[in-house]
C-alpha cells in the first residue's frame, strides 16, 4: 500500500474523531470507519463497472458525505480522481456537457460518478456517450477490499481554474498528498484530538478537495463540512458553525472573508454566536488585501474572533495546496515598501512616508518546499528583489494531463514557475505582488491590477469584490488599462456617472495613472472562475 492509503485507512478504524454533514437542514455525523465502510461499497460498485488500477473516475457531486466515501473508494481501487466543475443555477448546461466532455476525454475517464443536486444533468452526459454510474446505486453494492496501490500512483487530476475548453488537469500523487499534508501539519501546529476543522469550501477545488477534506480524512480529524451554496444562502451559516461544533480551524478566500465581514457588521449581534474557539482561520487561493484583513478583525472581534487567528498563506494546486504558511498565532504581518520603487525598480524597500504599497507576508516555505526568486534572464535574486516565484519539493507535480497529451510542469532541476511575481523578505517570507500575465507596464513601470481593483472598490454602490482591472495594448510600447465594476445602480444615469467618476478619482489617488474607461455592469456580469476569482482576460470584452 501507499502511505497515503495506509494510513488513511489505519486513521479510519482507530479514529474516534469523525465527519459532520447536512448542516443546517439534516445534519449527520459519520465516523471514519462509517465513511470507509461506505467506500467499501461503493469501490465495489466501481469495481463492477471496471474501474481499476491507473484508471480515472470523474465525479460529480454537491453533498461531501457523498464525495468523501467516493473519493476513498476510487483510491480504493487504485484510480485517480477528478472533481468535475459543477454547474450553477445560471449555467448553460449544454455548454457546460460540452466542456466537461473534453475533460472527461482528456483524463480517458472510465466512469462518471454522479449525485445531487446534479442527477438531471445525467441524460445530458449520457447523451453524449458518457459513462455514468449514480452514487446511490454504487453504494448498494456488495463490499470489497482496497487493491494495492503505491507511492507514484496518482491520486488527483485536479483542474486548474477555469479549465474550460482547452483543459488542464494536474497530476497529483499519493506521495505528493502525504509530503504537503506532512508539512502542513507542522505549519499548523495541528492537533488530532482537540482541533475541529470548518469549511464550506468547493471541492472542485484544490483547497476545498485537497487541504479541506482529503487531508482530514487521511489524518482522521475532526471535520465539519458544507457547500459553497449552504454559505452563499446563508454567510452567517459559517460563524453558527464555528460556534456550535467549537471549531478551531477553518480556510476561505480574500473575497469570502470580507462577505463575512459586511454581514457581521450589518446583520449579526454580539451574542449571536462565539468564535473565541477559531485559533486559525486561513486566508489564501487569492491575494491577501491587508484593508479587508484589518475589517474582518474589526467587525469579529464583538463575537471573540482574535486578530492572531488570521493566516495569510500561499499555495497552489501544483504544489499540492500550500507553499506557505504565516506563523501560527501570529496573524497578519503587513510589508509597507515604497511604491514608485517597487513599480520601477522591481525592488521592494521598505518605507513608512510617501506613496507606499502595504504587501501581506504569507510565511516561510513549509518543510520539504523551497522558495526562490528569479528575473526574466532566471538569475536568482536576493532579497526584496522583485521577480518570477519559483518553488521545489516534494509536493510539486511532475506535470499536467492535457489533451495533447502529458505537460511538464518543472524544469530541470525540479522548479516549477509559479507565474507570479513576488519577493523573499530578509526572513525568508514569501511575498506575492500579482500575477504576470495580469500586470500593467505603463512608462517602465509595474502596475497591479490588484491595487487598481482595491481602489475602485471603495467607491460606493460598488459590489465587494466586483472590481476589475482589464489590461489593454498588451506588449505595446504603452500599455493602458480599463476597469470594470458591478453595482445594483447599473441602470441609474446618474448614478452611473457619479461610479464612474469616483472610480477613476480613486484609481489615480492609489497608482497615479488614469484608467481609459470605467465601466459600470450589472451584478454577476464580471466573469470569475468556479471558485471565484477575477477572470481578467475574460472581462475584455465586457470594457469600453
Amino acid at each position: 500500500m501507499s502511505r497515503f492509503t495506509e494510513t488513511m485507512y489505519a486513521n479510519a478504524h482507530s479514529s474516534s474523531r469523525g465527519f459532520n454533514t447536512g448542516e443546517p437542514e439534516a445534519p449527520v455525523r459519520h465516523s471514519w470507519r462509517e465513511v470507509h465502510e461506505r467506500a467499501r461499497r461503493i469501490a465495489g460498485g466501481l469495481a463492477s463497472a471496471g474501474v481499476g488500477p491507473g484508471d480515472a473516475v470523474a465525479v460529480l457531486a454537491g453533498a461531501p458525505v457523498d464525495i468523501a466515501p467516493t473519493a476513498q473508494a476510487i483510491w480504493m481501487r487504485g484510480a485517480s480522481l477528478t472533481m468535475l466543475h459543477q454547474p450553477t443555477p445560471r449555467t448553460d448546461l449544454t455548454r457546460w456537457a460540452e466542456e466537461s466532455l473534453a475533460v472527461v476525454k482528456m483524463i480517458d475517464a472510465k466512469v462518471i460518478a454522479i449525485a445531487d443536486p446534479f442527477l438531471p444533468a445525467a441524460p445530458i452526459l449520457e447523451q453524449m456517450d458518457m459513462r455514468v454510474s449514480f452514487i446511490a446505486d454504487l453504494l448498494r453494492s456488495p463490499p470489497t477490499d482496497p487493491l494495492p496501490t503505491d507511492d507514484d500512483d496518482l491520486a488527483l487530476l485536479q483542474l486548474t481554474s477555469g479549465s474550460t475548453g482547452s483543459p488542464k488537469a494536474v497530476q497529483i500523487t499519493h506521495a505528493n498528498v502525504v509530503a504537503n499534508a506532512e508539512a502542513m501539519i507542522v505549519g499548523c501546529s495541528f492537533d488530532v484530538d482537540t482541533d475541529v476543522i470548518v469549511s464550506w469550501l468547493p471541492c472542485f477545488h484544490d483547497m476545498g478537495m485537497t487541504g479541506y477534506l482529503t487531508v482530514p480524512m487521511y489524518f482522521g480529524a475532526e471535520l465539519v463540512k458544507i457547500t459553497p451554496m449552504d454559505f452563499l444562502r446563508d454567510t452567517l451559516l459559517w460563524a453558527k458553525l464555528i460556534d456550535k461544533y467549537k471549531g478551531t480551524m477553518t480556510a476561505a478566500p480574500n473575497f469570502a472573508y470580507n462577505m463575512f465581514a459586511n454581514r457581521l457588521r450589518r446583520q449579526a449581534n454580539p451574542g449571536d454566536f462565539d468564535l473565541s474557539s477559531l485559533r486559525w482561520a486561513l486566508s489564501g487561493s487569492e491575494q491577501v488585501d491587508p484593508v479587508d484583513v484589518e475589517a474582518l478583525c474589526a467587525a469579529g472581534a464583538p463575537f471573540g474572533l482574535r486578530p492572531e487567528a488570521i493566516i495569510p498563506a500561499y499555495g497552489m494546486a501544483e504544489t499540492t495546496v500550500a507553499v506557505s504558511f504565516s506563523e501560527c498565532g501570529g496573524g497578519m504581518v503587513v510589508d509597507e515598501v515604497d511604491a514608485d520603487m517597487l513599480a520601477a525598480l522591481h525592488l521592494a524597500v521598505p518605507a513608512t512616508r510617501g506613496r507606499t504599497r502595504r504587501l501581506v507576508t504569507l510565511g516561510k516555505p513549509l518543510p520539504g518546499l523551497d522558495v526562490r526568486i528569479v528575473d526574466e534572464d532566471g538569475v536568482v535574486l536576493g532579497p526584496r528583489g522583485v521577480g518570477i516565484i519559483e518553488v521545489r519539493g516534494a509536493p510539486v507535480t511532475a506535470g499536467y494531463t492535457t489533451a495533447a497529451g502529458f505537460l511538464a510542469a518543472q524544469n530541470a532541476l525540479g522548479w516549477y514557475d509559479t507565474g507570479d511575481l513576488g519577493y523573499l523578505t530578509e526572513t525568508g517570507a514569501v511575498v506575492v505582488c500579482g500575477r504576470i500575465k495580469d500586470v500593467i507596464i505603463m512608462g517602465g513601470r509595474n502596475i497591479y491590477p490588484s491595487d487598481i481593483e482595491r481602489a475602485a472598490a471603495r467607491v460606493d454602490g460598488v459590489r465587494p469584490g466586483c472590481a476589475v482591472a482589464v489590461r489593454l495594448d498588451a506588449g505595446l510600447s504603452r500599455e493602458a488599462f480599463a476597469v470594470a465594476v458591478e453595482s445594483k445602480c447599473h441602470n441609474d444615469h446618474d448614478e452611473v456617472c457619479r461610479i464612474q467618476h469616483q472610480v477613476a478619482h480613486e484609481v489615480v489617488a492609489e497608482v497615479d495613472v488614469r484608467p481609459r474607461h470605467v465601466t459600470v455592469l450589472e451584478p454577476g456580469a464580471i466573469p470569475k472562475t468556479p471558485s471565484g476569482k477575477l477572470r481578467r482576460s475574460h472581462a475584455l470584452s465586457l470594457v469600453g
